[in-house]
């Protein structure tokens, strides 16, 4: 791969006191690292989505905030989607974003990070796979989930188990990017119209 995929992480929580930005952090360094990829990490908190947005197919984006979200979005080859688990679910600030827009999903691929109990927040990520199908994207096989994390990171945002989360990533950085850039020529040969 020549060009590098642009590759958004988006933190999917809103919460005061959240622990997204920990592991957003964490991936995008790893992401970096592994090459190949530019990286933006993409914080919902920042992006003050209005709670009466019609939704897709409303144009033009009546809020500059959203319309400079819509961009990062749209800009991207592939996405991370970090979230927690709320009771058994993925956080509404996320799933706002996800059904604002709709073109900016379309066929590329995303990985998940998620946090939790003992779950790991791979329920929420269960959910989203069911969601994130209907914007036409797809789902790479491969999460990171992070069980009881409030052991599992020291205070420089970095895991106790070194190896085992970053052989994690790797395995999940490794088949977004075959997916980004299979997808990525198929939307210049091809354009998806669907």
């Amino acid at each position: 791969m020549t060009t590098p995929l642009r590759l958004a992480v988006i933190i999917g929580s809103t919460r005061e006191g959240r622990f997204g930005p920990v592991p957003a952090a964490w991936i995008a360094d790893r992401a970096r690292r592994h090459g190949g990829y530019d990286v933006d990490v993409v914080d919902l908190a920042d992006s003050d989505l209005p709670r009466n947005l019609g939704g897709f197919g409303e144009s033009p984006h009546p809020h500059d905030h959203v319309r400079t979200l819509s961009e990062r979005l749209d800009r991207a080859d592939a996405f991370v989607v970090v979230t927690p688990e709320y009771n058994h679910s993925f956080p509404a600030p996320l799933k706002a974003a996800i059904d604002y827009f709709q073109l900016e999903w379309h066929a590329k691929p995303i990985g998940f990070v998620s946090y939790g109990g003992v779950a790991g927040g791979q329920r929420a990520v269960e959910q989203l796979r069911q969601v994130f199908c209907e914007t036409h994207s797809m789902t790479v096989r491969n999460t990171i989930a992070f069980a009881r994390y409030w052991e599992l990171f020291d205070d420089n945002g970095e895991p106790f188990d070194s190896h085992s989360a970053d052989s994690a990533a790797t395995t999940m950085l490794d088949q977004i990017a075959w997916w980004g850039s299979v997808l990525r020529t198929a939307r210049v040969d091809t354009p998806y119209g669907w």
